[in-house]
Formats: C-alpha cells, structure tokens, sequence
C-alpha cells in the first residue's frame, strides 16, 4: 500500500470515528431526558448507533466503487440509496433483535428502526462522497499549483543558463583584444580571472535567488575581469548598505546589469568612465540602481537590445507579474542609471528579486 493509500485510510478512520462519536453524543443529549425514566435508555441509544456505524464501514467499498466510475452527483446519489435502504435491513434487524433480547420483533419497530437507519446511512453516504470530492479538488489543486511552480523555476533557470554562453563570449572577446594589444600578462590574469568566476557560478547551488551579498560578490569578480581590461579607465562606486545585503535578488542579475554598463556606458569613453552600484530600502520595498557614465546620444537605442536586458525583463516579469517598477534614465547630475523597485523579502522566506541594466 503506497503512502498515499494509507494517508487516506488513516484521514477516512479518523473522520469517520470523531464522526459517529459526535452525533452519538448529539444523540445522548438530546434525549437526556428520558434517562430519568427508563433504565434502558443508554442501552437504547447506544446499540443502533454502533450497527450503523458497521453498516457504514460496510458501506464504504461500495462508495469508492462508486467514485473510482467518474460517475455524475446524482448517478452517485440514487445508487447509494439503494445502498443505504438494503444495508439498512440487517442494521434494524440486529437492532431489533439485540433490544427485544433475540425474541419477537414487533413489525412496526423494525420499519420505524429501518426508516431512520436508512436516512442515516444515507446522509452518512452523501458526506463520504461530499468529503471525497473535497479532497480530490484539493489534491488536483496542490497538483497544478505543484506543476505551475516547477514550471516557472524551469523557466527561470533556462532564463539565467542563457547568460552564461553571453558573458562567456564576451569576456573571450576581452581577452583576445588583450592579445592583439600585446597586452599577454593581463589576457593570463583575465584568463585566471574568468575561469575563477566561472568555477563558483557551477559549484554554487543553483536556485532561481540569492541574497544581494552573494550576487554582489560575482558581480565583483565580474569587475575585476573588466578592470583587467581597461585598467584606470573604470572607476567603481559601491555603496550597499548592511540592511540590504540579505534582501533576496534572482540569481545573476548584477552580472549582466553591470556589463551592460560597462559596454556601453564606459568603454566606448576615451578617457574612461565609472560604474555605481546602490541599494536602500524604502518600507517594504527594495530599491537598487545600476549607474554609469554613459552619454545619453543613442543610449536607449544601445540599452533596448540584447540579451542581457531582454532576459531581465523576462524574469521580472516571472517573478513579479507587475509588482515591480524599473526604469532607465538619465539624470541631470549625468551619466544613465537603471532603477528597480522590488518587494522586499530576506532570507528566511522564499521569493525573488532583481535588477536590470543601463
């Protein structure tokens, strides 16, 4: 018998016992008065609710029977009644027979103990077949609600895989340009460096988020690679405070934020350009911001297209719906930022954030 065949069985034995033993004592009260009379009161009240009560267990196998056909509620219902009013013969008979001390039955006890029997039994019929429909609806609804969750964290996971071969290739480029520039002893760092990140992006668990410290910490080693290649020429501002820095973000967000960023807010710079990161809560709400200083002529056009942006907007919009809010600008100060506004969620409980890229 598999586990859930004997979770059934134990939930059926447990509703079916509390059952019966609550109408018997609904029972017991509402004749309390009659003990004050007849001797054989509890005898009386307690010999007909434990017959029905095995004529129910009897019962039982039909009912699955019943409902294992798919059959329709009133198919179902005029079924069990002729259930109900044939198990009901033998429960008044051995009723009757019990009380009356195995001697003559009068007729009319016997129908009037066979009439309530079968209204019992069949009302008992009708809230088995009631609760079982309950608790399949609810199983198919853990089900699909089982089913919806595995295909979003598939999703997800397709989602962030896509990024890897990106910011490979990319950061090959990077090195082969180190190359041609006769530039040999950083292309072997940034060689060291990227299989350094790539070596912790695939002993790291994968889940669909992590705290803002853990995607902090690749997003630097990201960086580090970069500063390799432009050397003075990228300037970092970090500015994430402690309450922030368990905040729960979707994984590798940053990462492809950043390098956005650097590729078209401060590479194409001559003399260079810098790159900010900040986070602050406001209530209930993270807020992150992705800056640099990138020039706002063709920007938007640039920062429109490809993967990286596209990718975050997708798992944005599958983690969030449309409980989120991100926008790209440019302000007065200068520079571009991207700023994100998700719902805040820690450690300790389970949903995702991110952020996206200039």
């Amino acid at each position: 018998m598999d586990r859930e065949n004997v979770l059934n069985l134990r939930s059926f034995w447990q509703i079916q016992i509390i059952g019966w033993c609550c109408f018997y004592l609904f029972d017991l009260l509402e004749s309390i008065h009659a003990f004050l009379t007849k001797r054989e009161f509890i005898a009386e009240e307690t010999v007909p609710i434990v017959c029905m009560f095995l004529g129910s267990c009897a019962l039982r196998p039909f009912c699955r029977w019943l409902l294992q056909r798919s059959q329709s509620w009133i198919a179902f219902e005029s079924k069990a009644a002729a259930a109900a009013m044939v198990t009901s013969i033998p429960v008044a008979c051995a009723v009757g027979l019990i009380l009356q001390n195995f001697n003559h039955v009068p007729w009319h006890a016997l129908v009037t103990v066979w009439a309530w029997s079968f209204f019992i039994l069949f009302v008992w019929c009708s809230l088995y077949f009631s609760i079982k429909q309950w608790q399949q609806s609810s199983m198919e609804k853990e089900r699909l609600l089982r089913a919806e969750s595995d295909l979003r964290e598939a999703r997800l996971l397709a989602l962030r895989y896509q990024l890897n071969p990106h910011f490979l290739f990319n950061s090959l480029n990077a090195v082969s340009t180190l190359i041609l520039d006769g530039n040999a002893l950083a292309a072997t760092r940034m060689l060291a460096q990227i299989g350094d990140l790539l070596r912790a992006s695939l002993d790291s668990e994968v889940t669909a988020e992590v705290t803002l410290s853990q995607e902090l910490a690749f997003t630097e080693g990201y960086l580090a690679i970069e500063q390799t290649r432009l050397g003075e020429r990228l300037r970092i501002d970090i500015a994430v405070p402690l309450e922030t820095r368990d905040a729960l973000v979707p994984n590798m967000l940053l990462q492809p934020l950043v390098e956005n960023a650097v590729r078209y807010g401060v590479a194409p710079l001559i003399e260079g350009g810098w790159i900010a990161i900040k986070s602050a809560l406001d209530a209930d709400r993270l807020r992150i911001v992705v800056g640099n200083s990138g020039r706002r002529e063709g920007e938007q056009k640039k920062n429109g297209t490809g993967v990286g942006l596209g990718n975050t907007a997708e798992r944005l919009k599958t983690l969030y719906g449309a409980n989120f809010e991100f926008s790209l600008g440019w302000p007065e100060a200068g520079g571009c930022e991207v700023v994100l506004e998700l719902p805040l969620r820690r450690t300790g409980s389970l949903l995702e954030a991110s952020p996206c890229a200039p």
